[in-house]
């Protein structure tokens, strides 16, 4: 079984406790849940690493590729079942398919290593990271850390993650695994989009706790 396959089942990307995780994640971040096509994009979003030989490798970074096919398909579907006794919204010429692209792109667009492939293939530097990618990143931050490490244990995925960061000087090839995840855990709650949205929801924290008469 590849590794790719094993992380859905029962790894990091497990394919209900993490789209559960990217869920609080994204409460953290944006103030309220998911809507219809932003569950959608959070539950398909890494099921393109299914049968993949790696999870940050050549292929592995191309999930998002993979995933975003299924978004369109699941999306478009989503929007005439929404609609179904809506006749009139729900006939509306391409309007699902238009559902299903919104899906989609946030799908493709959830990796910033996506973005980067393509501003360089159409040369369009206003690509930016889609609205799902720093929910995902900041999920790591939700998670219990030794359930986390069991299914990254029983995936495989602990020792390409562990290579990657040694490699990069991260951290020291005498780490542990729970070295590695503490270090990444703090580099991600520090990312500064990650960082900007947390302040972001702190001040709105704030101006509704004033608004409510507690500073008088």
């Amino acid at each position: 079984m590849k590794i790719g396959t094993k992380s859905l089942l029962f790894g990091v990307h497990q394919f209900i406790v993490h789209p559960v995780v990217v869920g609080r994640a994204w409460r953290a971040l944006y103030g309220r849940w998911p809507n219809l096509n932003e569950w959608i994009a959070i539950v398909v979003h890494d099921w393109g690493y299914w049968g993949l030989p790696n999870m940050d490798g050549p292929e592995g970074q191309l999930h998002p590729s993979r995933s975003a096919k299924v978004a369109f398909f699941v999306g478009k579907w989503a929007w005439k079942l929404k609609n179904l006794f809506r006749p009139a919204v729900r006939d509306t010429p391409g309007a699902d398919i238009h559902y299903g692209l919104r899906c989609a792109m946030m799908v493709l667009l959830h990796s910033r290593e996506m973005v980067r492939l393509t501003r360089e293939q159409f040369g369009d530097l206003s690509v930016n990271p889609s609205t799902l990618c720093w929910p995902d990143k900041y999920s790591v931050c939700f998670e219990s850390k030794w359930f986390y490490l069991l299914r990254a244990r029983l995936s495989g995925e602990i020792h390409e993650f562990r290579a990657n960061a040694v490699k990069s000087g991260k951290v020291s090839p005498e780490s542990s695994a729970g070295d590695w995840l503490d270090w990444y855990r703090s580099y991600i709650y520090r990312l500064p989009d990650v960082a900007r949205l947390r302040r972001q929801q702190d001040m709105q924290k704030f101006h509704a706790w004033l608004l409510r008469g507690n500073l008088r």
